[in-house]
C-alpha cells in the first residue's frame, strides 16, 4: 500500500508554496524567540538492542547535538517563558515533522503537514522556534506516517521545568510504550484490519525508556518526581505503585487541582502523569509501578531505595508552579457538539501523510478527510478569545483518548463518573459517555483533534478546528 500518492506530493508543493509566501496567521508568540540557539534534531535509521535476541533493525530516531550518540532519541529539556529553537534535519528516506504534543505554541510550529507546515522531505530542514507558556511533562513526535514512524522509535520526552517548583531527591523520567516485534526481533506488521476497527492492535513488547522492567536507584526515604508519558501508539494504563506511597501531583502537564493517591489511574496514550513517590526507609526495598489492566499485573519499572533514610514526608511538599490559564466565560460559552463513532467500513481516501487504506472511524458522522465536497472543512469555526463548551458524546464500544492540538481545556461534567476539573489536552472518554469540556479559543489557526490511538486516528477518528 502507497503510503504517499503523487496528489499528496503536488499538495504538498503546493502548501510548500502558500507558507514561503506567509501565509500562516500570525500569533501571539513572536517576542524574541530569535535569541534562542537552536538544538540539531535530525531523525535517522539505526539498530538497537529491544530484546534478548538480535538487535532490532530499521529503528527510527533522532540524534541531537550534544546528545551520547545513542540510538534511544533525547529527552529535552525546556524553561518555562524561556525561547527554545530546534532545527529538524530530515535523515529519513520519506517525509516526515515534529509535533510538540500538549505545547500551546504558535499554529505554525505544530508540526502537522497540509494543516500547519509542509512535508519536511529527505535531506531537508525544518526550524521550530517557540516559547514554550507552560511547564510540565509533555513529548515530542512526528506527524507524518505516525503508525511507523512512531512505531519504530520516533516518540521521546519533552519537559518543561519551572522556576517555582518545590525541591525533590530525586527525578526519573519514563517513556512508555510498545513495539510490534516477532520472536526474531525484527518488526512485524504495524497493524491489524480487524484490530484497528476494534481497541486497537497491541505491541507484543513493552518497555520504559526502551528497555523491559528497568530499575533506578533513589534516595531512600526521599521524595522521587516521576515523569511518565503514554508514548505508545494503543495501549490503555491502569496505573497502581506497590512498595511506596504515590500522589499524582499533574496530569497531561498541569498541576491537578487536589493531589490524590495512585490507587489506580487510568490513562492513554498522548497522556502524562507526575508522581511524588516516598521511598520507602530500607535500604535495598523496591516501589513497584505496575499496570493491572488486563489478566494479570505488567511491572513497568522499579524504583530501588538507596543509602540512609531521608526521612522525607510527603505532606510537606510544596505546590508545583502554576500555569497561565484563559478565562471561560460560562454565561456566553457556545456549544461545540462531537459525536465520536464507527463508521461503514470503506476504502479512505489519502489522509494527513497518507492512509492506511481502511476507514473506521468517524467524528460527527465523517471519516477523515471526509465524503463532502469539501472535504478539507473544519469541524467548527471558533472566535479568538470567545469561550465554548465542547459536548463530546462516545457512541462506541471503546475508549478513546482525544487530543487537541494547540489549546487546552477543562473538564466539566461527565455522565459515568465523578470527574477532577483537570486543565489538559487530552481526554479519555469511555464508552457510552458524555462529558463536557470548557474551552477558551485563544489560539489562533486550524487546530488538529483526534483520537491517539494512532489507527482510529488514521482510519477516520481525525478532523480539526479552526480559530479566527
Amino acid at each position: 500500500m502507497s503510503m504517499f500518492s503523487r496528489r499528496s506530493f503536488l499538495k504538498a508543493t503546493a502548501v510548500v508554496g502558500a507558507y514561503a509566501g506567509g501565509m500562516a496567521i500570525a500569533g501571539r508568540f513572536n517576542h524574541a524567540e530569535a535569541a534562542a540557539e537552536p538544538l540539531l534534531l535530525k531523525s535517522v535509521k539505526t539498530e538497537a538492542k529491544l530484546t534478548a535476541n538480535a538487535a532490532t533493525k530499521d529503528i527510527m530516531t533522532w540524534t541531537a547535538s550534544g546528545s551520547d550518540g545513542g540510538a534511544q532519541p533525547p529527552v529535552l529539556r525546556l524553561t518555562k517563558d524561556k525561547p527554545f529553537a530546534a532545527k529538524l534535519v530530515n535523515g529519513l528516506d520519506e517525509p516526515t515533522t515534529i509535533h510538540w504534543h500538549g505545547l500551546r505554541i504558535e499554529n505554525k510550529m505544530d508540526g502537522v503537514p497540509f494543516v500547519t507546515q509542509p512535508y519536511v522531505y529527505t535531506n531537508d530542514s525544518f526550524d521550530y522556534r517557540f516559547t514554550p507558556p507552560d511547564a510540565g511533562t509533555f513529548w515530542y513526535h512526528p506527524h507524518c506516517n505516525t503508525l511507523t514512524q512512531m512505531g519504530h522509535g520516533m516518540t521521546s520526552v519533552l519537559v518543561v521545568e519551572h522556576p517555582q517548583d518545590p525541591a525533590f531527591d530525586a527525578e526519573v523520567v519514563a517513556n512508555l510504550r510498545d513495539w510490534r516485534l516477532g520472536n526474531d526481533g525484527q518488526f512485524i506488521a504495524p497493524f491489524k484490519p480487524r484490530d484497528a476497527a476494534k481497541a486497537g492492535t497491541y505491541g507484543t513488547v513493552r518497555t520504559a525508556n526502551w528497555q523491559q522492567e528497568p530499575q533506578y536507584d533513589a534516595p531512600a526515604g526521599g521524595i522521587v518526581r516521576l515523569r511518565l508519558a503514554i508514548t505508545d501508539v494503543t495501549r490503555i494504563f491502569s496505573l497502581k505503585m506497590e512498595g511506596a506511597s504515590a500522589k499524582v501531583i499533574a496530569l497531561d502537564g498541569n498541576p491537578v487541582p487536589e493531589r490524590f493517591s495512585l490507587d489506580l489511574l487510568l490513562v492513554g496514550p498522548g497522556q502524562r502523569v507526575e508522581l511524588a513517590v516516598r521511598m520507602p526507609d530500607e535500604e535495598g526495598a523496591l516501589a513497584t509501578l505496575q499496570d493491572i489492566r488486563g489478566t494479570a499485573p505488567k511491572t513497568i519499572l522499579t524504583l530501588r531505595a538507596t543509602g540512609s533514610s531521608r526521612k522525607r514526608d510527603i505532606r510537606d511538599l510544596g505546590p508545583l508552579g502554576a500555569n497561565p490559564e484563559p478565562n471561560f466565560d460560562a454565561n456566553s460559552a457556545s456549544p461545540i457538539p462531537l459525536v465520536l463513532s464507527a463508521t461503514a467500513e470503506n476504502v479512505s481516501a489519502n489522509s494527513i501523510c497518507g492512509s492506511l487504506g481502511y476507514s473506521f472511524w468517524a467524528i460527527n458522522k465523517v471519516p477523515w478527510p471526509g465524503d463532502t465536497p469539501d472535504p478539507t472543512a473544519p469541524l467548527a469555526e471558533l472566535k479568538l478569545g470567545r469561550s465554548y463548551l465542547i459536548r463530546m458524546e462516545n457512541v462506541t464500544p471503546h475508549t478513546h483518548p482525544i487530543h487537541l492540538h494547540g489549546m487546552s481545556f477543562r473538564v466539566v461534567s461527565s455522565s459515568t463518573r465523578k470527574v477532577l476539573p483537570l486543565l489538559s489536552d487530552t481526554y479519555l472518554i469511555q464508552p457510552d459517555e458524555k462529558v463536557e469540556l470548557a474551552l477558551v479559543a485563544d489560539n489562533p489557526g486550524d487546530w488538529l483533534l483526534h483520537c491517539h490511538i494512532i489507527e482510529h486516528q488514521k482510519t477516520g477518528m481525525a478532523s480539526y478546528i479552526r480559530v479566527t
